[in-house]
């Protein structure tokens, strides 16, 4: 019986920072050493970061990340390691994993099928491997093979399928395993979305029973170049069993997950399977691998990772995670948050409160504050609340037609969980606006005859006081805006959208207030609950923006967000047009009217190309499913466009009982 250890390890990599994601390369083998891992394996393009966009083609970059390489090699002595990079073939750029045995580089194998939808855009840069292609590379003045290659370390057959040619019907992997591979190592630099990890685990699983081997799986972790999660979540299994699985969602650098495998019992799998040996580039190497000394027990998810887990349990642990690393790395001195008393801004600033409890329950203060050195005043902190004192700064301006209970809303959330609360009144502002634009256009604005222009003005005027305040931190000012608003433009550009940084635009309002009510309820697992929302979930959301005597409400302005999120995802996610989404969501909700809905489905189709141009506009945001509405990543539409005109008189004209006026 031939037993090895497995090791994968998550990185939390940067883009460029060389010296940082050698650092976390190194504590990450250290750690595989300790524990008597044989083989490693780290994620994709871990040398220079995955997010490097156009600086791939950057000469530099290239020859940088082979220096980094070098490096990395002594410290790999005794021990098989994978290590992923940018790699230029012949003239022609390719996304490469080198293997190095007990500090020799024995070759690069690479990428096959490349990730070039959603949020990737890896044929913009590199080029695919073709199967079977094996070339000459010089490293260090040796020749060294490069392609499709099979590596026998001392008899046991290593190969790799990188990322997303597991993703693929004719995965490299079976090609591999009936070339003799035992171990299949997959580098991923796999974004977080939510329900993704049950895919993940299918094809972890399903690669090491149907080609009868040991199967590593490592992944990016954290927020690693500003929009995309990474969540981590190594995976090791053999022969159809998952024999370890690490956590998601740390807060940590890197983490080492580890499990024993058989490399004689997949053998048997596949002496008994009738596969016949084909022939393949085998890298050869006299280096043996190494059967661990004592036992250990191998690596477990969290409690909360259950299969699968609560979306909101997820959507607890990937916002936090990803502002905390935007907030390390952008090295902004704290968070300011225009904290209205409704549910958008609560949410934003019950994700900077999550943040602070889940990095501290992993790591402890002192490594926290370490991490969030460029804070002043984070030498003093010794627990959750007093870093939110430091951290975060909540802002409420009132006008005249703002509300006694959102003010109390926004006062208790900030004062429950610590955060500084400031609070003034921009009326002055406002009128001095109205006045001076009334005088010059010869008349006086009323609400009557411009409606929308004074309800813009107050979300406008209270946006320099929030840039300055953060200005004066040195901060971070977060933007409270939704994806479903969002996708009408109810929003004011340069109001409640000012910010660097959208934590929520990614998901639709529906969602946030049933998250808002589990959080006041429930709470992510080890945290538990905010009660204190209670005085959010309260409130029907409005913009209050109208005279209180107009009683203002979102849903009044737009739809119910029931249907709004309906009308979307079947519009721009399924891509139908006006007939097509009128029919699925009078199927999907039977309750609605149908003349209501057909005014819903025109209103939404109208916004929604009007309104493209403040899409290109909003401040970046994370990626969280495939109903993204970002155009720098995910979903692109033209600034301008005939708005449907024909697809709508199609559904004005259907026998839907709507009437001649839509």
């Amino acid at each position: 019986m031939k037993n090895l250890r497995l090791g994968a390890a998550c990185l939390n990599q940067t883009p460029l920072a060389w010296e940082a994601n050698r650092a976390n390369i190194l504590a990450a083998i250290s750690a595989a050493r300790e524990a008597e891992v044989a083989v490693l394996c780290l994620p994709e393009l871990c040398i220079t970061g995955y997010g490097c966009e156009d600086t791939f083609f950057a000469s530099g970059v290239q020859k940088t990340s082979l220096e980094i390489l070098g490096d990395l090699l002594p410290a790999t002595t005794g021990m098989v390691v994978s290590l992923g990079l940018p790699l230029k073939v012949d003239g022609q750029l390719f996304n490469v994993c080198a293997l190095v045995c007990d500090g020799q580089l024995l070759g690069f194998v690479g990428k096959q099928f490349l990730a070039g939808d959603g949020i990737h855009y890896e044929p913009r840069w590199f080029s695919p491997w073709a199967a079977g292609e094996v070339h000459e590379l010089v490293f260090d003045g040796e020749p060294l093979p490069t392609g499709d290659l099979l590596f026998d370390c001392g008899g046991v057959v290593i190969g790799m399928e990188i990322c997303r040619d597991a993703w693929v019907a004719n995965r490299p992997g079976r090609q591999l395993a009936a070339r003799g591979a035992d171990i299949l190592l997959n580098p991923s630099a796999s974004h977080f979305a939510f329900a993704k990890q049950e895919i993940r685990r299918k094809l972890v699983l399903d690669g090491s029973k149907n080609f009868h081997v040991s199967y590593a799986y490592s992944n990016l972790l954290g927020n690693e170049s500003g929009r995309a999660i990474f969540d981590g979540g190594s995976m090791i299994a053999s022969r159809g069993k998952m024999l370890a699985a690490g956590p998601r969602f740390s807060y940590a650098d890197f983490l080492l997950t580890t499990a024993d495998i058989d490399v004689d019992a997949t053998r048997q799998d596949r002496a008994e399977a009738g596969i016949a040996r084909r022939a393949g580039a085998t890298v050869e190497c006299d280096f043996q691998l190494p059967s661990p000394s004592t036992p250990r027990q191998p690596t477990e998810p969290s409690a909360w990772d259950c299969s699968p887990p609560p979306k909101e349990e997820e959507f607890a642990r990937a916002v936090p995670l990803a502002l905390f690393d935007y907030l390390r790395k952008s090295k902004a001195g704290g968070l300011v948050v225009s904290l209205s008393g409704g549910a958008d801004s609560a949410t934003v600033v019950t994700m900077a409160w999550l943040m602070v409890h889940l990095a501290m329950a992993e790591l402890g203060c002192e490594a926290v504050v370490k991490k969030l050195d460029s804070i002043s005043g984070t030498r003093e902190v010794t627990d959750v609340r007093s870093m939110m004192r430091v951290l975060l700064s909540c802002i409420y301006q009132a006008t005249r037609n703002s509300s006694e209970t959102t003010l109390h809303a926004a006062q208790t959330l900030a004062d429950s969980i610590g955060a500084e609360f400031l609070q003034w009144n921009v009326d002055a502002l406002v009128d001095g606006y109205i006045d001076t634009v009334s005088k010059a256009v010869g008349r006086q604005l009323t609400w009557e005859q411009d409606d929308v222009a004074l309800q813009n003005i107050q979300a406008r005027a209270r946006g320099p006081g929030a840039w300055l305040v953060a200005n004066l931190r040195g901060a971070l000012l977060l933007s409270t805006s939704n994806r479903s608003e969002a996708a009408v433009g109810y929003a004011t550009m340069d109001g409640d959208t000012c910010g660097g940084l959208s934590p929520i635009a990614g998901i639709d309002k529906a969602f946030l207030l049933g998250w808002l009510r589990w959080m006041e309820t429930t709470g992510p697992q080890g945290i538990g609950p905010l009660p204190e929302l209670s005085v959010v979930n309260a409130q029907q959301p409005t913009a209050e923006l109208r005279p209180p005597s107009q009683s203002q409400t979102d849903e009044g302005d737009l739809m119910p967000y029931r249907v709004l999120d309906a009308i979307e995802r079947a519009a721009i996610r399924d891509r139908m047009m006006p007939v097509e989404v009128f029919q699925t969501v009078r199927d999907q909700l039977p309750e609605v009217k149908p003349a209501d809905l057909g005014c819903w489905v025109e209103r939404f189709f109208r916004l929604w190309c009007r309104n493209q141009w403040k899409r290109e506009r909003y401040a970046p945001s994370f990626h969280l499913d495939d109903e993204n509405l970002d155009p720098k990543t995910w979903c692109r539409f033209p600034i301008l466009s005939g708005g449907f005109e024909r697809e709508l008189e199609e559904l004005r004209e259907g026998d839907w009982g709507l009437g001649s006026g839509g």
